[in-house]
């Protein structure tokens, strides 16, 4: 369907990849996998046309169609959601605003003798006919599935789109991409702004779906379960293996070996070739020999280091001890209007506690959170932190408070004065801000940047309580790795939001489940024994056939 050939692409002297090759069948569902800046995005606008190949080939049939959704959705405003996504569906749109259109001028040939009613009943006929073909009658209601499907109430999808915050009309845009069907979809982090519930509604969409499917996610759970390939780009080449992303680390981690095997042989051999040029170059009678030798290596295709993935360690400082009852959250209301969030809520969280909170959108997760970390007031009740604990907070707007005109360092020394520049070095070195891009301006840096500054701001006030709202939105694998050791070795208390799967596996040991159609519970035990004791990955989840 989509074949890349030969392709080289550059930008200055920065090459993203020389005589890079795969193809993207019908059907196929593949992940798209490589480090910050590798050309992901590039790959994607290649396909859709917008760039260029400097060298190559990239074959697109005219007749195949592309949906792209992206990170930057747009200014999307002035009308409901449900007509923003069906406004995307492309052809069956079109007709849809024809057929409305054909109507109107139905209606106004009763009063108005200059309509040609023969040849507008004619046209009406031709593109109804099409219409109904392309499923245009079912069109509102599929558009309403999808948009219930990534979390919308009915209120959202019919309010207007541009009252919805930036994550909500990325879950807009999204809809319009999947509403339309198109024949290849390219997708660019679609679950950045998802729950759990959505993400499994829409690994369930991407695994019956009849097109084809190329994606990037840093989900590890999602990759495993929707692609069956993986492209990697990576050291400016174009690597292709057949299986999920779990396959695709252990062909990695086995070809990786190979090239240091492969390497170090290399070298030993190398240097005994040099051991015994230098040992008997002076003597005549070994000339021969020495010249052979030389020759030979100078024949000898010399292998480059094998690349290595760099693993980042951060490490939070030691915390003080705090009291043994850390949270107590008691008979708490909270109400936005008329809707009720919590009402007469219980909680008790104790030291060395790590409760993942859980539940369908609405159902107040983030409100409590805020409420734990002082940044909103219950309507009545209270949340009381006990003593001596120090809390840190995580929350998505915080990377919105940055100071775009800064640069990481001079971030990181504002909130930190005392700190010496030795100290806020390391500190941006152990989030992946070394040499130069611990000068970068905030107002440059990726989502996934912005988060690590964030969380080294956090790292370096030790807090006892950690308090985070979904830590893991934008972060590469290689970054959540490092934070899940982190993590791991924190003697302190956590609280959390998260849609990451493997993250709350490897984290919580306690299970809070909050439902806005029943009351919160709560399960000893992490997140592998709450599905085994639950049957469902996500509170409140609809069917996914």
């Amino acid at each position: 369907m989509i074949a890349f050939t030969g392709v080289t692409k550059q930008y200055g002297a920065q090459i993203l990849f020389v005589d890079g090759s795969f193809q993207l069948n019908p059907g196929e569902k593949i992940g798209l996998v490589g480090p910050n800046g590798a050309g992901k995005t590039t790959v994607f606008r290649l396909i859709t046309g917008e760039e260029a190949a400097d060298d190559g080939v990239v074959d697109r049939p005219r007749r195949v169609t592309i949906g792209y959704f992206r990170q930057d959705v747009g200014d999307l405003k002035g009308r409901s959601a449900l007509a923003e996504t069906i406004a995307g569906a492309g052809e069956v749109a079109e007709l849809g605003e024809e057929l409305a259109q054909l109507e109107a001028q139905m209606e106004a040939a009763a009063t108005d003798d200059g309509v040609d009613l023969e040849r507008v009943v004619e046209r009406y006929g031709e593109v109804q006919a099409r219409y109904q073909e392309l499923g245009g009658y079912e069109l509102a209601a599929r558009a309403q599935s999808i948009l219930a499907g990534l979390g919308l109430s009915q209120e959202q999808i019919a309010g207007d789109v541009g009252r919805l915050s930036g994550g909500w009309k990325m879950r807009v845009a999204l809809a319009r991409i999947l509403l339309a069907r198109p024949d290849v979809l390219l997708l660019d982090e679609p679950t950045n702004y998802l729950d759990l519930e959505s993400i499994l509604w829409l690994e369930a969409f991407l695994r019956d779906y009849p097109g084809a499917v190329m994606m990037t996610c840093h989900d590890r759970d999602v990759m495993n379960r929707v692609v069956s390939k993986i492209v990697e780009i990576d050291g400016g080449a174009l690597r292709s293996y057949s299986g999920n992303y779990d396959f695709y680390e252990q062909a990695r981690a086995l070809e990786a070996a190979r090239r240091e095997a492969e390497f170090a042989s290399q070298q030993a051999m190398l240097a005994k070739e040099l051991r015994f040029i230098e040992r008997f170059r002076a003597q005549p009678a070994k000339a021969s020999a020495v010249q052979s030798r030389i020759k030979k290596l100078d024949k000898i295709e010399k292998l480059e280091p094998p690349r290595r993935i760099v693993e980042r360690s951060f490490e939070f400082r030691r915390a003080p001890r705090s009291g043994n009852d850390v949270i107590k959250v008691a008979g708490v209301r909270k109400a936005y209007g008329a809707r009720v969030v919590h009402d007469g809520f219980d909680l008790m969280v104790r030291r060395g506690e790590r409760w993942a909170v859980m539940g369908e959108n609405g159902a107040g997760k983030s409100t409590l959170l805020k409420m734990i970390a002082g940044a909103l007031e219950p309507d009545t009740g209270s949340v009381t932190i006990g003593a001596g604990v120090q809390l840190g907070y995580y929350a998505q707007h915080q990377m919105d408070q940055l100071e775009g005109d800064r640069s990481v360092l001079d971030e990181l020394g504002a909130h930190a004065p005392q700190a010496g520049l030795g100290v806020l070095r390391n500190l941006a070195g152990a989030f992946g801000f070394s040499d130069d891009d611990a000068h970068k301006p905030i107002s440059v840096l990726s989502g996934g940047e912005k988060a690590r500054v964030v969380l080294a701001k956090l790292l370096y006030d030790a807090p006892n309580l950690l308090v985070l709202d979904e830590p893991t939105n934008h972060l590469d694998q290689v970054t959540k790795r490092a934070i899940v050791r982190a993590l791991a070795d924190y003697e302190g208390t956590i609280v959390f939001v998260s849609h990451d799967r493997a993250f709350l596996r490897a984290l919580a040991n306690r299970v809070l489940e909050l439902s806005a159609a029943a009351p919160p519970r709560s399960y000893g035990g992490g997140y592998d024994e709450y599905v085994s004791s639950t049957g469902r990955e996500a509170p409140g989840m609809r069917a996914l056939s």
